[in-house]
């Protein structure tokens, strides 16, 4: 089932049931790219699981993030953005994004499932969506997961399909030296 845009999820103006055919057209308008990369990093999961929880942190692995802001009024949001040089064009984005709780719920309350899970979704600006899964591999080592994906207008597709090795590419970079720090860290 393809996934429907962001607008959809908080608008009940723009939803899978509203059966107006103005709405459902601007879901063809848009489609979701994806990037998943998997890394061993040779720290516990739950240095690892801390490091990714400093958000502001996170520009330090991620070169393409030139900030990330947590808003003080509000520690579950926080200002991004992106600036990243490619073809000759400087590209900058920036997008307001909404940490979810990463819990079990049950019939009386939420579970806090810390060392696992880390998942945002933007509420403005560029919309994208995103998790980092941990997984233990032994008390020293854990391997991090992180999926990204960003919607593109349709029109764009084979232009968003053929960059998907660049992104990947970047996804992938960024593990890395988030590996490197995550060791640094550790350590000291």
């Amino acid at each position: 089932m393809k996934p429907w845009p962001l607008a959809s999820r908080f608008s009940p103006l723009i939803s899978p049931t509203v059966k107006s055919s103005v709405f459902r057209r601007f879901d063809t308008l848009m489609e979701w790219q994806e990037c998943k990369v998997r890394k061993k990093v040779e720290v516990p999961v739950s240095v690892a699981y801390g490091l990714y929880s400093e958000r502001e942190s996170i520009p330090r692995w991620m070169t393409f993030i030139s900030s990330v802001k947590v808003l003080k009024d509000k520690s579950d949001l926080s200002r991004w953005t992106l600036k990243y040089s490619a073809f000759g064009q400087n590209l900058e984005y920036s997008w307001l994004a909404k940490n979810l709780q990463a819990s079990i719920a049950s019939t009386l309350f939420v579970i806090p499932l810390p060392n696992q899970k880390i998942h945002w979704i933007s509420l403005e600006g560029l919309p994208n969506r995103g998790t980092v899964r941990f997984f233990p591999q032994g008390p020293s080592s854990c391997e991090v997961e992180l999926t990204f994906a960003y919607e593109v207008p349709l029109l764009l597709v084979p232009f968003a399909t053929a960059l998907q090795p660049l992104m990947q590419g970047m996804i992938k970079d960024s593990l890395e030296l988030f590996a490197e720090i995550a060791k640094t860290t550790k350590t000291t």
